[in-house]
């Protein structure tokens, strides 16, 4: 039996334990010997931990977990080098603020180093334990999860403004501490603004979207196909679009839109159980984005694709979150496509795992509905428009508008209820489009089975017949003439006062 690393982040124990590693060295020693100050964010469960645990052991001179790796060979283990090893997600901040969290941290680790540190603010006692590390090699500082102390807070703005306070002070001695360092490298997920956190460290090189290590976390199609050959021939006796399937389900992260990479976690998951579920999203709902959701009926992230600068993707301020920079760099959108000349990034789902994770948690917001509940009910839903039972379609989207709070419906433009409906129909599982331009205007929905094709057109407060006349008047249906399958106009009205389809109108082509 193979033995999966999931979970694991201790580069130590997975060697020790005999567990699968995915050879990372040559990328971490390019890393290591060319440049000396770092800053790597990538989503939750993309292997930022096992990297700082790798490099850690580097230093330490622990050749014989290297046995067999490509560093082992390509190293120079008689020279050692201190390590100063911190993980925010180890600390007690939570319940005894970071200040005091972070002080017993630099205690802890001058106490494992056999240092004696006389200072007693954290600032001060930070910078000691630098210089009395290096004294006889620079030292080597790698900090972990560095924004978790602001991100577990973005609720509560006065306390994410208090760690932001003391994670400034602290990271602000590394300016002028280059003297002691062999190699600073932090990660993350969140790249808040370096005016909020990193406002002195201006010889920070960000290599996020770094062409030279955008394969650094994360696992290539060359490395599934090499480290798991045996289960993949294996999986192929009973399906032989195996690895299509598994690329489909997991692959599709790239930070430059052309290098495509897997998650781990989820990955090992499938490898383990031998069967396909969204195991990432488990680790962590998008809740940032289900409040603005629910703050904001008219937010909604309705497109599969959307095109951002680069200041986009890039940096976070507390006080105003951008949604769509939140989810590039959460990991819910990748980049699918980057045009040079105009720095421009298309940002799209990265896979089916996230986008089918995505859509139920938004819908779910939409309609305050369980997220359990969500997926029988578009699968109910995509029965109905298989079974041509247009009646059964509205009954089913009424019901999905059934648990929303009446102060959401006050005041509620289209976009609220286009982004429930859209939303819903992304998840069918069935041909969709929406928003489609044709020479006479733009269409809404058009939903493609086997034998029909639906072309739908929504009003707010209207009449499902002024619905339907748009939809022949601009001839929607034009695109579609050629194709064999039935075609159906349908013409709905939404209702604020009663908060429901009030009517429709359906006409065979």
């Amino acid at each position: 039996m193979r033995k999966y690393p999931i979970g694991l982040q201790d580069f130590r124990k997975i060697r020790e334990g005999d567990f699968l590693y995915i050879d990372k060295t040559r990328n971490i020693h390019e890393l290591i010997t060319s440049g000396h100050y770092y800053f790597f964010s990538r989503p939750r469960r993309f292997g930022k931990s096992l990297i700082l645990s790798t490099i850690k052991e580097i230093f330490n001179g622990s050749q014989q977990l290297f046995k067999g790796l490509w560093i082992e060979s390509n190293w120079d283990w008689e020279v050692k080098n201190p390590v100063i090893h911190l993980s925010f997600s180890q600390m007690n901040y939570q319940h005894l603020g970071l200040y005091t969290a972070l002080n017993k941290e630099i205690d802890w680790i001058a106490e494992r180093m056999q240092i004696v540190l006389s200072e007693s603010e954290l600032k001060d006692k930070f910078r000691e334990l630098i210089r009395k590390a290096s004294v006889d090699a620079p030292v080597v500082i790698l900090i972990d999860e560095y924004d978790k102390p602001v991100v577990d807070y973005l609720d509560n703005m006065e306390v994410a403004n208090e760690n932001r306070a003391v994670m400034k002070s602290f990271y602000s001695v590394l300016k002028d501490a280059d003297a002691h360092i062999r190699l600073l490298l932090i990660t993350g997920v969140g790249r808040f603004t370096r005016v909020s956190i990193f406002s002195d460290l201006n010889n920070l090189r960000d290599i996020t979207l770094s062409p030279q290590f955008v394969t650094l976390a994360g696992i290539t199609q060359e490395e599934l196909e090499t480290n798991f050959r045996l289960e993949i021939e294996k999986l192929k006796l009973q399906a032989p679009d195996i690895l299509q399937q598994i690329k489909d389900w997991y692959n599709g992260y790239s930070w430059n839109g052309m290098d495509k990479l897997y998650n781990p976690f989820s990955l090992l998951n499938y490898m383990a159980d031998g069967d396909f579920q969204n195991y990432w999203i488990k680790t962590g709902a998008p809740a940032f984005l289900v409040k603005e959701v629910r703050t904001r009926p008219d937010f909604a992230f309705t497109e599969a694709d959307v095109v951002v600068g680069v200041e986009g993707l890039e940096d976070l301020y507390i006080e105003s979150l951008n949604p769509v920079t939140m989810m590039f760099q959460t990991g819910f959108l990748t980049i699918k496509a980057y045009d040079r000349s105009e720095r421009l990034y298309t940002l799209g789902y990265p896979n089916r795992e996230v986008k089918e994770s995505v859509l139920t948690h938004l819908l779910a917001a939409f309609s305050f509905e369980e997220t359990g509940r969500i997926k029988p009910v578009v699968t109910d839903l995509k029965k109905a428009f298989i079974k041509n039972d247009i009646a059964l379609v509205v009954r089913i989207i009424n019901l999905l508008f059934s648990n929303i709070p009446n102060p959401l419906w006050k005041g509620a433009k289209e976009a609220f209820y286009h982004g429930l409906i859209h939303n819903t129909f992304q998840m069918l599982g069935i041909d969709l489009a929406s928003e489609v331009y044709s020479a006479n205007g733009r269409l809404d929905v058009a939903v493609k089975t086997a034998s029909h094709i639906y072309v739908i057109e929504f009003k707010l407060d209207s009449t499902p017949q002024k619905a339907l006349d748009q939809i022949l008047d601009q001839q929607y249906l034009m695109p579609y003439e050629l194709d064999p399958r039935k075609k159906v106009a349908i013409g709905i009205n939404f209702s604020s006062v009663d908060r429901k389809i009030s009517g429709y109108l359906a006409q065979e082509m």
